[in-house]
């Protein structure tokens, strides 16, 4: 259940990272309050999920999630560019996530 609270953490933080790019420095109001409720969800499931996942094995995943998440979001709804050094780049993040999922004893 922890892994599944914190995968769900990662996917929130993906969203309030959209939520603050879109907020344009908080000042529009309806992705500002999307960004502020969804980042306290992320930190409310990130800390349940810490309750029987090692500190440094949750935290790399759930920040982990949300860059490849929010890298993922950038490229296919804002245009952002792609190369094979980004993606190479994002998928070794990944294999960092499968390496600490694999060995943390949980």
């Amino acid at each position: 259940m922890s892994w599944i609270l914190l995968f769900i953490a990662g996917l929130l933080e993906v969203a309030w990272a959209a939520g603050l790019k879109t907020s344009e420095g908080f000042t529009k109001l309806g992705p500002s309050v999307f960004t502020i409720v969804t980042a306290i969800g992320s930190f409310v499931l990130l800390a349940l999920a810490m309750r029987q996942l090692p500190l440094g094995t949750a935290y790399a995943v759930w920040t982990g999630i949300g860059a490849v998440g929010a890298f993922v979001f950038g490229i296919v709804f804002m245009g952002e560019a792609v190369s094979a050094a980004r993606i190479v780049s994002a998928v070794l993040i990944i294999a960092g996530l499968i390496g600490l999922k694999l060995t943390s004893g949980h």
